[in-house]
This record gives structure tokens, sequence and C-alpha cells, in this order.
């Protein structure tokens, strides 16, 4: 029997990271976005309730939630803002490697840090030639003695500046493409690691993003998370793990513009009614709301293959690339039935247009998901 009902803990938590979000991810989303800046202080707070890395093991001192569980935070906290929300919970994006593939020792020295203070992650296949396609990667590793020495470039990093350790991807030889690729933890403060400048983004301006610099970083083999031609697997069973999260950032924010857009088609009036009366800008507002449900119910299936330790890839490429999609379109609409005031900074959708774009870039853009998802319908 297939039961959607939420249990009475997954209830509760849906409400505090619900008024979390409403105290106080909203009332410092706009300013923070103006500023181009992450508010420190509210991740703290979040972390304190246990809003922060809630897939970490309970056995390293996490909360041990479910991927469901973890979905149905993320959408909240993205309901109030994405760009905040992405720089709160990229942890796990950071932790899923070392979850994944780690050793005891790995395990409990850094997933331990993040559960014992509020600091952060960070994740970094991105390369200014190597973004979608992984396999692509430069940055190179190269075998010395029992460690490796790291040279190379990433770029778009969240959350690099403030990161306590990043998790890297390099490779032996790029010739080899995904059999070359290898996994490091660089530590902070490591030698030869560089952190660029936090970079003026179009949306979710209020994540940090930086490059990444690699010179002659010297990994010793208790950071080599996997060798060189064991890395690409841990890569993509990463996003697998991940994705879904887009689609329940994806949902959260057209949440958002569906009630902004309610709200405003009550109060706002032209030829004497209000708009939501009129055909057109009622379709528009019944279209959001199907592709929140719609979205919804793809990242609840996804996440529960990951539960249920279903490993099939092509349902979190369904929610990603559904999702991503859907929260630009229904960001656009928002704009359209605010008419002018949409375009202005005044009103909240023009920052949920412009923050709704990257969900259809990051962690594989909506053209690479489709082309996954076609080889698998086609038999490729």
């Amino acid at each position: 029997m297939i039961d959607f009902e939420l249990t009475e803990e997954q209830r509760a938590l849906i409400d505090t990271a619900r008024r979390f979000t409403k105290e106080r991810i909203i009332p410092v989303a706009a300013q923070c976005d103006r500023e181009s800046r992450f508010p420190r202080d509210v991740f703290e707070e979040a972390w304190k309730v246990g809003l922060v890395n809630p897939t970490l093991p309970a056995e390293y001192g996490g909360a041990g939630l479910s991927d469901v569980e973890s979905s149905l935070i993320t959408e909240e906290l993205a309901y109030g803002c994405t760009g905040i929300q992405t720089s709160m919970t990229a942890n796990t994006l950071g932790l899923t490697p070392i979850r994944l593939a780690g050793n005891e020792e790995q395990k409990k020295k850094y997933l331990g840090m993040l559960a014992s203070e509020p600091c952060f992650a960070s994740y970094a296949t991105t390369e200014p030639g190597a973004g979608s396609d992984v396999a692509g990667l430069q940055t190179r590793a190269v075998k010395d003695g029992t460690g490796y020495v790291l040279n190379g470039t990433k770029q778009f990093i969240t959350n690099a500046g403030m990161a306590a350790f990043i998790t890297v991807f390099a490779t032996e030889d790029p010739a080899l493409r995904h059999k070359g690729i290898g996994a490091f933890i660089v530590p902070r403060g490591t030698p030869g690691l560089k952190v660029g400048k936090h970079e003026d983004k179009l949306g979710q301006r209020a994540s940090e993003t930086c490059t990444v610099t690699l010179e002659d970083v010297k990994i010793p083999a208790a950071n080599v998370l996997a060798p060189p031609g064991q890395g690409f697997k841990i890569a993509m069973e990463t996003f697998n793990q991940t994705r879904p999260d887009i689609g329940a950032i994806a949902t959260g924010l057209m949440r958002r513009c569906l009630d902004e857009c309610i709200a405003y088609a009550k109060e706002r009036k032209t030829f004497g009614v209000p708009i939501g009366q009129h055909q057109l800008v009622a379709q528009m507002i019944a279209e959001m709301a199907i592709r929140v449900e719609a979205t919804s119910l793809l990242v609840r299936k996804a996440a529960w293959n990951l539960d249920k330790g279903i490993r099939n890839p092509i349902i979190s490429s369904y929610a990603k690339a559904y999702g991503a999609d859907s929260a630009m379109q229904t960001a656009i609409d928002a704009v359209q039935v605010f008419g002018g005031n949409g375009f202005m900074k005044e009103y909240p959708v023009e920052k949920l247009m412009r923050d709704a774009k990257v969900l259809q870039i990051y962690e594989g853009t909506s053209q690479i998901q489709r082309i996954v998802i076609a080889k698998h319908v086609l038999g490729g």
C-alpha cells in the first residue's frame, strides 16, 4: 500500500523549519541579497535547532534523519530564501562523499567535526573547463609517496571561503577521463589551498560562491577518500543522493511564488475586480499550483528510493530537471502576475526569478539531465 501520510515527527520537523524560516530567514533575505552576504548567525542558530546536516549519521553525532526528512527541511528553508538555504544545506553535498566512501577514521574526524560545531564543508568538482562534464576535469593528483599532490582550479564552489574542509575531485591523467579521477579531503589552512573572492552573482546572492586554487597541495594518505580510478563513481552517487534536494529547493521557491501571487491577485484590482478573477491570471496561478504538487511528488519518490536503498538515479534526474524548469517558469509567471510591480525590487518576485535560474544549472544542467534520461529510456 502506498502511503503519503507524514509521521507526527515529520510534521513537527516541518513546523520547526517553517517557524525558523518565518522568524529568521525571511526578515533578512532581501538585505542579504542586496549586500551579497551570507548571514552566519542564522546558520549557527539553524545548526543549534537541528536544521543543518540532517543526514549526518547518528553514530558520528548527527541527527541521522532520512532523505525524505532532509528534503522536507530543504523545502521549508528554500521558501524563505534559496540563497541562504543553499549555503545552509550545502554541507550535505560536502559530507555525502565521506559518508559513502570514507574509512572509519575519516568519518569520525570530519563527520564528527560537522556534528560538534557549526562549521561548513564544501564539495569541489566544477572547473573553468569542466562543469557538467565531470570526467573532463583537469585538476591533477600526482602520487607522492603514500599520498598525493594536487594542482588545479575549482570554480563556483559553495561556501569555500568558510569551509572547514573541502572534498576535492582530481585526476591522475585527464586523458583517462572518469577512469583517472580520485577524491581527496583538503582541510582549511592546508598550504597551497587558496580561496578567491566571493562571486558577484545574478541570483542566490546570499550564498557564498568562490574559486578555489590548489598549488602543490600535499594530501597525506589519511586524507585520500578514493584513489584515482575510484572517485568518479563517488561523485556520481553523491549527485544521485543530492539532486532530489534541488527539486525540494524548487518546490519551496514555487510555493513562495504561489503564495505571493495568491495574496497579490486578491488585493490588486483592474477593470474593477481583483486580478485573480481574470481568467488568464487565474490560469497562471493554477499552473503554479500544479507544478508545486507534481515536483513535490517527484522529490518524495526520489528521496523515498534513497531511504529504501533503491538505486535509481533516473528518478533523481526527473525530480531535478522537472523541478528546476518548473521553478524558473513559475518565477517568470509570478513576475507577470505582478505586472510592472513584479519588475521592481520592492516586491519579492523579481528576486525569486533571479534565484530560480541557477537551479537549471548547478548539479547538472537541465539539458544534461535530459541527455541522461533519454539514454535511459532509449536503452542506452
